[in-house]
């Protein structure tokens, strides 16, 4: 392939929204791991992981319609439905594994606009300080996330934004998962360490 075919290859929609969910991905790793959320070692739940295109698909319709008037807060509920996902597969998966409907299930408890409380209080069972804190953690990320979205100066509309927004909420997603794996106990660590 000729410097041309590169060029050409780099301005693709997929290959932008690919080379963005890394930047995303390094990012938001690295301020979770600095804010010990995480550790240097994410812990992987391919069961967790293989959800997401049916609740991509699901959670999507909603995002495009909340995302021009609340973008932070489309990014940020999805992390909430990752620590949900991570959460029912730690109570029962098997319960839960033929469940085919995890995101609509999880907003009709109480609404789009709720989806944090539901998540936080009536599946993580947070109350308080603990839920506080939660939260500011998925402002952040959500923040971060949106920041880096603005500064890729894509134009709305086309194939390259939807792209970079599902690669946003994808990571936004296995960040929630991560992170309520490790509130769980889930440590990926050297044994002894």
């Amino acid at each position: 392939m000729d410097n041309k075919e590169d060029k050409i290859k780099e301005m693709t929609p997929s290959y932008i929204a690919a080379h963005f969910e890394e930047k995303v991905h390094a990012d938001l790793f690295k301020f979770l791991k600095d804010n010990n959320r995480i550790d240097a070692h994410v812990p992987v739940c391919p069961d967790v992981e293989e959800a997401w295109p049916e609740i991509a698909r699901e959670y999507l319709a909603d995002a495009a319609r909340e995302f021009n008037q609340y973008p932070v807060v489309t990014l940020g509920w999805i992390m909430f439905v990752g620590m949900a996902m991570a959460q029912y597969w730690d109570e029962d998966w098997v319960g839960y594994a033929n469940e085919k409907r995890f995101y609509e299930n999880i907003r009709e408890k109480r609404g789009f606009d709720n989806i944090d409380d539901t998540v936080l209080q009536d599946i993580l069972h947070f109350e308080g300080e603990a839920a506080e804190k939660e939260s500011a953690v998925v402002s952040e990320c959500a923040s971060r996330v949106y920041s880096m979205l603005m500064r890729e100066h894509i134009e709305p509309g086309t194939d390259t934004a939807l792209g970079c927004l599902i690669a946003a909420l994808h990571q936004m997603y296995l960040a929630g998962m991560a992170t309520q794996l490790k509130t769980l106990g889930y440590r990926m660590t050297k044994m002894g360490e």
